[in-house]
């Protein structure tokens, strides 16, 4: 895979939820206590003994580049000049586990050592688990990944901390990423960044005035040739409908708003997607990462199965191809999806792009392309 001309275009790498915490959090050499609260399972390290009872032993402890498995090589081959992901996990080693809330996501704050060791650039949080292990626990997410140096947006100590975007210098082009949390993706509406309050940048409804506030802040930052990448956790996590209120409010982000790629998550496989006026939006990316091996129920979504999308984007931001590698999780690791798995991937995702003129070609290479 040959990387884009340096002068006239940017390969970006984007992946959907990464979910490093309970049963993946478990297998590394150091982890937090493994008690979790939730209806059914009560400690973490059961997750790593169905994912074991699915495919077979895991000889823990793993180090931190075991989950990305083939993923590595992946990135070796398409070298892309930013990689993005929507972290769904707090990092702490907090206790105080988010009242009434049904699961808990956490792992330790020394495992960010898996995102440098994958070269992440930066990591979207505004999503319905980075508080799930409270306030404390926000803060300590924030700190291990501040030392780590890996830049992240969508929280804050305050509101504007919050909504403020991680900025980037490619090519001669400064990105401005935007993250967002939506209501309908699960997020407490308690979770809200405030004035004084530490949180999440939190989106409470999708019409005019919402979109006005969104709007200003984004153009309260961006300059004429930033290229803008909006993130958000939207909808909800299994289904192929894509509510028309996202579809609507994706479209005026480009028309009015100035942003050149929508990526949007919390769906727990990928959704439909669309290019409109040019510019590429995935409206559920999929979850990338995860520890629902071995968990029945949802099995016709194929959620083992994930993607690596590899946009590349001119200096203004116009999608001018978009490369996706299929992957499978097998044993809390990535790997590359054999031909059955990325031809379902093909099959599935091009008659539900049908409506927005979209569908996926295969290649020899198991590669799939979106063609518009």
């Amino acid at each position: 895979m040959k990387k884009p001309d340096a002068n006239t275009s940017i390969r970006l790498f984007l992946a959907g939820d990464v979910m490093t915490g309970r049963g993946i959090d478990q297998a590394l050499p150091v982890s937090v206590s493994p008690e979790l609260y939730e209806a059914y399972v009560k400690d973490a390290r059961s997750y790593l003994q169905l994912a074991e009872r699915k495919s077979g032993k895991i000889d823990t402890p793993v180090d931190h580049k075991y989950i990305w498995g083939d993923a590595i090589q992946v990135w070796r081959e398409y070298k892309p000049n930013l990689k993005l992901i929507n972290l769904e996990t707090s990092i702490t080693t907090s206790s105080e586990a988010w009242p009434g809330k049904g699961i808990h996501y956490r792992m330790h704050p020394e495992n960010v050592e898996l995102f440098k060791v994958a070269g992440i650039d930066h990591v979207s949080l505004a999503n319905n688990h980075i508080l799930d292990w409270s306030r404390k626990g926000l803060q300590e997410s924030i700190e291990s990944l501040e030392k780590a140096g890996i830049s992240f947006s969508g929280v804050g100590k305050d509101h504007a901390a919050a909504q403020a975007p991680s900025t980037f210098h490619i090519n001669n082009t400064r990105i401005l990423v935007f993250s967002y949390g939506a209501w309908n993706s699960g997020i407490p509406s308690s979770w809200k960044a405030e004035v004084n309050i530490s949180g999440v940048n939190y989106l409470d409804a999708f019409g005019k005035t919402e979109f006005e506030k969104v709007k200003e802040n984004i153009q309260s930052f961006k300059e004429p040739d930033d290229l803008v990448i909006f993130s958000i956790h939207w909808g909800g996590n299994w289904g192929y409908d894509i509510p028309q209120e996202h579809i609507d409010f994706a479209h005026r982000l480009i028309d009015e708003a100035g942003v050149d790629i929508i990526f949007g998550h919390s769906s727990h496989h990928p959704l439909g997607m669309e290019v409109y006026h040019d510019r590429l939006i995935i409206y559920g990316a999929g979850d990338f990462i995860n520890d629902y091996e071995g968990i029945s129920g949802n099995e016709k979504f194929k959620p083992q199965l994930s993607l690596m999308y590899f946009p590349v984007v001119d200096s203004e931001g116009q999608l001018k191809a978009l490369t996706m590698q299929p992957m499978h999780i097998k044993k809390l690791q990535l790997n590359k999806a054999d031909k059955k798995q990325a031809k379902w991937l093909e099959e599935v995702l091009s008659g539900e792009g049908q409506k927005f003129g979209t569908s996926l070609k295969l290649n020899e290479n198991n590669e799939l392309f979106l063609s518009w």
